[in-house]
């Protein structure tokens, strides 16, 4: 055997034991006639002792260890004498009697430490290396951990995992396929699936009332902290429900992982919002609520007072940072340079400092008394010592502006506590978004989402008012997961696709297959998906998703380990007749 035990097993109940373990060099420390070597693997660290009075050969070999030679060692477990009490094996040493080098390594282009020396495109160009350490890969294991326990309570009520197809008709709606040609249909294509949405309606048409899997993804579209070209959902979707059920269902499993992975215990019901309310008070369909700072419209109040800036415009708004009014104008000459940002696009700030004496401070002086800035300060129940910050324009657009604002105030702040977690549901969601550019509707989230049923008549007469039975679910301002209740009925899906501007040859073409498949008796049916990098990335407090997957992508989607996307021969082109034009 290559080893007895692992390097983050043995204690002081194994002293006086014989053991072998194998691993990597983690560090070797030189002390006179004594040599230290640490040695790591998946498990731990362990560390070894070797004498020169002991063993000089042995003790001369491990004087040319390197870091990350792979070494095998047999020796005596000793207690020992300075304890270290940061790692769980430190209470003993391996007196080591026998040492053998299974591989050397070349020296490592970052230290292999939890603080590594390491930049991002260092470690991802040489990933199995920082796979290593110790804080990487225990987000893997809490990947692993949190989707066998997600498998397991599924399973304990009734669902059934099952695989759908990887290769599928490209539809539209939605983020950029990703094609794969077909070499055997020449000129036609496959696509990866953005989820298995239509294939899991199938199941539920088939008559697998639970269903579930873990399911990779893909999508074409512009990376972020939350995004991958590719990634993982808990997907499910349960049939003869309402929306009552899906939430109690799936609020139920993400209390139950909490109490798993956290030992915290959500007793209390996850509170709901309409999507109405989310963009009126804090300007974004995924709230962050462990804060209060909610977004204030004022536009009456402050129309009339020949200040263009917010008489020309349809929204203003603002919010109030408690304890801020000692911003300097350096502070706030910053916070009016994060707004201009091209990504938030506002095109200025103004502020209203409520002073310590009572009296008010603003930018707009010029154009409001202090007696008007005392009435806009009363909208806000602002408090001597308050910052009141303000935007206008589009009303949209400013919303999200203020809600980046307000998560910026809030981290300066120290409101963005990661170890508190404030849940919520998001409902009520608009069934259709309006283009301008393309003068069309397009659906929210996709076309199959059924519309709330009190709505129905807006159909025929104010569509961009419908509402649908959708729903988010929100943690700190991260959408975890969301799913809607579907449409089973085919001729309220061809009304749907009517209004998204099928025609009815187009949604055949398309959708056919599933329209066929609901005149053989589809049940109601709705479901949800998780995306389990969100959810592992939540518990492990990171900052993006890229440090819970084993083999990301960077942010121009691609993998410098193994240099892909990459060009392929011209054989391969001609087996699949494609020409490349880059004009």
């Amino acid at each position: 055997m290559y080893r007895t035990h692992t390097c983050g097993e043995l204690r002081i109940t194994n002293v006086g034991q014989q053991t072998t373990l194998s691993g990597w060099v983690q560090r070797t420390r030189k002390m006179g006639g004594m040599t230290f070597v640490d040695i790591r693997d998946r498990y731990g660290i362990t560390q070894l002792v070797l004498n020169q009075d002991v063993n000089a050969e042995l003790f001369d070999l491990a004087n040319t260890l390197g870091r990350e030679f792979v070494i095998q060692v047999k020796g005596e477990v000793a207690l020992r004498s300075n304890k270290n009490s940061n790692i769980e094996t430190g209470d003993i040493e391996i007196l080591v009697s026998e040492l053998q080098v299974l591989n050397e390594s070349k020296t490592p282009p970052f230290t292999i430490e939890e603080n590594t020396d390491g930049g991002d495109d260092i470690r991802m160009k040489y990933r199995y290396l920082d796979l290593r350490r110790n804080n990487v890969r225990s987000n893997l294991i809490l990947r692993h951990q949190i989707a066998f326990e997600t498998r397991r309570y599924l399973d304990q009520l009734g669902f059934l995992e099952v695989e759908t197809p990887i290769l599928i008709g490209s539809t539209p709606e939605g983020a950029r396929d990703f094609v794969v040609p077909s070499r055997m249909n020449a000129g036609e294509f496959y696509a990866l699936p953005q989820s298995p949405q239509l294939f899991k309606q199938l199941l539920m048409v088939s008559g697998f009332d639970r269903y579930f899997q873990i399911a990779k993804c893909f999508r074409d579209e512009d990376l972020r902290a939350d995004r991958q070209p590719e990634f993982t959902q808990i997907d499910c979707e349960m049939s003869f429900i309402e929306q009552e059920d899906v939430l109690n269902t799936f609020e139920g499993m993400i209390k139950h992982l909490f109490k798993f992975v956290k030992n915290m215990d959500m007793t209390e019901a996850f509170p709901r919002m309409t999507w109405h309310d989310a963009m009126k008070h804090y300007g974004s369909d995924k709230p962050d609520i462990r804060f209060e700072m909610k977004l204030v419209e004022l536009k009456e109040i402050v129309s009339g007072h020949d200040f263009v800036v917010f008489d020309s415009v349809p929204y203003v708004g603002g919010i109030c940072a408690s304890g801020c009014a000692t911003y300097t104008r350096k502070q706030i000459d910053e916070l009016t340079d994060f707004v201009k940002r091209p990504q938030i696009g506002a095109k200025g700030l103004v502020y209203i400092r409520c002073e310590a004496d009572g009296t008010f401070k603003s930018s707009v002086d010029k154009f409001y008394t202090p007696d008007d800035l005392k009435n806009i300060a009363a909208l806000f129940n602002a408090q001597a010592g308050d910052l009141i910050l303000i935007l206008a324009g589009n009303k949209i657009k400013t919303q999200k502006a203020l809600c980046e604002l307000r998560l910026e105030v809030a981290s300066k702040l120290g409101l963005r506590d990661k170890n508190v977690y404030a849940p919520l549901w998001v409902i009520d969601f608009p069934l259709f978004e309006w283009d301008e550019d393309t003068q069309r509707f397009y659906a929210t989230h996709h076309p199959f989402t059924s519309p709330n049923l009190d709505d129905l008549p807006l159909l025929d007469t104010d569509p961009g008012q419908v509402r649908a039975t959708a729903y988010d679910m929100v943690i700190n301002g991260v959408e975890l997961g969301g799913g809607s209740i579907r449409i089973h009925d085919s001729a309220l899906q061809n009304r749907m696709f009517e209004l998204l501007g099928f025609t009815p040859e187009k949604a055949q073409a398309q959708f056919g297959f599933l329209m066929s498949a609901f005149q053989y008796g589809a049940p109601p049916h709705g479901g949800l998906a998780f995306g389990l990098d969100r959810l592992v990335s939540l518990f492990a407090g990171l900052d993006t998703i890229r440090d819970c997957m084993a083999f990301p992508k960077n942010n121009s989607g691609r993998d410098v380990m193994i240099d892909a996307p990459s060009k392929i021969d011209q054989v391969q082109l001609d087996e699949l007749n494609l020409v490349i034009d880059l004009k």
